[in-house]
């Protein structure tokens, strides 16, 4: 049994590694190696990173897996294996594979569909590769964060995201409540525990707090478009009178980088807007994606730069990373 002490000392270590700018590897060190594997959540563990993202889908039997998207076809080989399962729409669904079956395919660099070709050319080889990367549970991934923390000795949190929910309950499955569960299981279950659930859907948003009860930290994710398709209306949630309203629920935002800064023409200063001043004063967090060193802003001068601008001139609190040691050092270096 946790005594008051054991609590306090939890909380203290909590507030103690967010004191500091959070390092977030976005689907783990996906710069080095095929986003979400468990290889590239080993390597962002060892690059230094303070939480891994985990984008959830469901399978046909409903077990939670990590990958970005509710599609299989661009990040594995199931068109080979499996041709038969497209859709109509010509795409391959997570949800209508068994795991059984999804841990059958071979995950790789992300390439286009259509052609083939690397979305990241100079990203790992994954096509000419003999590599045997494959798609994780959330379980499996939960289970390694917490052995390289033990073995280690570090506390590196986990950011898991509930992918397109009200997509997944048209199609029958209810992805929080499959996933909250097991998140509670592996000890995340407060605002003390080193975890951000995370959604792009307000709805459901608002649904993880009230109606499913979740208790942990919670981010609500942005677009730089106006609406989702869910109908989220992004741009209200961006104003004073939205993000007050959010407080109620959420701790924190995901935003589009743009939505905080951009550059007009090359050569030119970052252009600010006042979205971080506009959340923190509702005491939300900031924490922006995405850090890709191949893929900066557009007129972005580089890496460096558009650490500055987020770090130094915004002053957001967390950013989600492609490469993980590049914002790990330039944070470092700012010490």
């Amino acid at each position: 049994m946790k005594t008051l002490a054991t609590f306090v000392m939890i909380a203290a270590t909590a507030i103690a590694q967010e004191s500091k700018p959070l390092v977030i590897a976005h689907r783990g060190a996906s710069g080095y190696l095929p986003e979400h594997t468990l290889a590239a959540k080993v390597y962002a563990h060892a690059l230094g990173a303070d939480f891994l993202e985990q984008d959830i889908v469901l399978t046909k039997d409903d077990v939670p897996v990590v990958l970005h998207d509710i599609y299989l076809d661009t990040v594995t080989d199931v068109a080979k294996r499996f041709p038969d399962r497209k859709r109509a729409d010509g795409r391959y669904y997570a949800l209508d594979l068994t795991l059984a079956e999804l841990k059958q395919l071979r995950a790789a660099e992300r390439f286009n569909a259509k052609t083939g070709a690397p979305v990241y050319a100079q990203r790992y080889p994954s096509g000419s590769s003999p590599s045997e990367f494959r798609i994780a549970t959330l379980e499996e991934e939960l289970q390694l964060i917490a052995g390289l923390n033990r073995s280690t000795g570090r506390n590196v949190g986990v950011y898991p995201e509930i992918k397109q929910p009200k997509w997944h309950r048209a199609q029958g499955h209810d992805i929080s409540r499959i996933v909250v569960p097991i998140l509670l299981r592996y000890g995340y279950a407060a605002k003390t525990d080193a975890c951000f659930l995370q959604c792009f859907e307000l709805a459901e948003v608002k649904r993880l707090r009230q109606e499913i009860g979740w208790r942990g930290r919670l981010i609500m994710l942005i677009e730089g478009k106006a609406k989702g398709d869910d109908g989220t209306d992004y741009a209200q949630l961006c104003t004073a009178a939205g993000l007050r309203e959010l407080a109620k629920v959420a701790d924190g935002i995901g935003p589009a980088i743009g939505r905080i800064v951009s550059w007009p023409t090359a050569g030119a200063a970052p252009k600010f807007t006042d979205l971080v001043a506009l959340a923190h004063a509702e005491k939300l967090a900031v924490h922006p994606y995405t850090i890709r060193r191949d893929d900066l802003p557009k007129n972005c001068p580089s890496v460096d730069a558009l650490h500055a601008a987020l770090f130094r001139d915004a002053k957001i609190d967390g950013v989600f990373s492609d490469f993980t040691d590049l914002t790990v050092a330039w944070l470092r270096a700012e010490k």
